[in-house]
């Protein structure tokens, strides 16, 4: 088998959970299985991977559960949500590529590292926090969990109360060197699930926890970069980027430059929330010293890698 080189690859949020009515672990593992039979398909053309994911709906469902069961048990902060989430689907994913790699006789092993993500304290995202996470609330209680607990929290839409967190932007993934390790050592690496867990340096350089949220697309540009990946993949819900998105006038791309790229968002052509971070993330991991990058779906990654579909991203 010919070596491609090393490769990072952000799987979506729609990659474990395709509808309200699937969100079970079990549904989880079922998606899981999925995707990690497209990312075999890379690895059985030569390529050592990286598989990054979202944890968003996964963390809501533990505050939820914490939530519920306040005055019961214990809350958990935000943090300790991001490292539950991280093993958790860690172990689906190590398995699904375990079970995947036995079918098809291949040597291979899977393992999760629980990440770490080096933010700045002084990142403006602290004093606006922006990212709305856990359950809606009446005014009352929001107004109560901000008195006793400093949380943020906003109106959303008329749909009630909700706290927001700090999204910050990573600068540093501090177990970069294991996962590295790992890769060169033939192991394909689970790591910076949901961007990573947010932590920043005190003074003394020792790290603390913070209650923020990592856009997990520039965590895992991010990791791409401090690896030296020669090969940055987005899987997400489309087979290629769109300009005029849902639009009469709509137009793949098979492909796009970095100034390409910057023309189309200052254009409006990506969704906030939706393309736009996606694109932004590849662009800092392309000016950073990438060499490409693609965005398509789980199902055509393999059909995507022999340049018969996908979006490629080139400096």
């Amino acid at each position: 088998m010919e070596k491609k080189g090393v490769a990072v690859v952000a799987v979506g949020g729609n990659a474990l959970i395709k509808d309200k009515a699937h969100q079970t672990v079990q549904d989880q593992y079922a998606c899981a299985k999925d995707t990690m039979t497209h990312i075999v398909d890379m690895i059985e053309m030569g390529w050592e991977v990286v598989i990054t994911h979202g944890n968003g709906p996964q963390v809501g469902f533990i505050l939820r559960r914490s939530e519920l069961s306040k005055g019961i048990l214990h809350e958990i902060p935000l943090d300790y949500c991001g490292a539950d989430t991280q093993g958790a689907i860690g172990y689906m994913f190590q398995m699904a590529l375990h079970n995947e790699f036995k079918n098809r006789g291949m040597d291979k092993v899977a393992a999760t590292v629980v990440t770490q993500t080096v933010v700045d304290k002084t990142d403006p995202a602290f004093i606006h926090p922006t990212k709305p996470i856990g359950s809606f609330m009446d005014e009352t209680e929001a107004k109560e969990r901000e008195a006793h607990d400093g949380w943020t929290v906003v109106e959303d839409a008329g749909r009630g109360w909700r706290r927001v967190v700090p999204s910050p932007r990573p600068i540093e993934i501090v177990e970069a060197d294991a996962i590295n390790s790992l890769t060169k050592a033939g192991i394909s690496v689970v790591a910076v699930g949901g961007g990573g867990i947010p932590v920043i340096r005190r003074d003394d350089d020792s790290l603390e926890g913070v209650e923020a949220v990592i856009d997990k697309d520039f965590g895992s540009a991010l990791m791409a970069n401090l690896i030296n990946a020669d090969l940055f993949v987005i899987s997400t819900a489309v087979e290629k980027v769109a300009l005029n998105f849902n639009k009469p006038d709509q137009v793949y791309l098979d492909s796009m430059t970095v100034a390409e790229a910057k023309q189309y968002i200052q254009d409006g052509h990506f969704a906030p929330g939706s393309m736009l971070p996606k694109v932004q993330a590849i662009i800092q991991f392309l000016e950073n010293g990438g060499k490409k990058a693609l965005i398509t779906d789980p199902e055509h990654i393999g059909e995507a890698l022999r340049g018969e579909t996908g979006t490629w991203i080139l400096p």
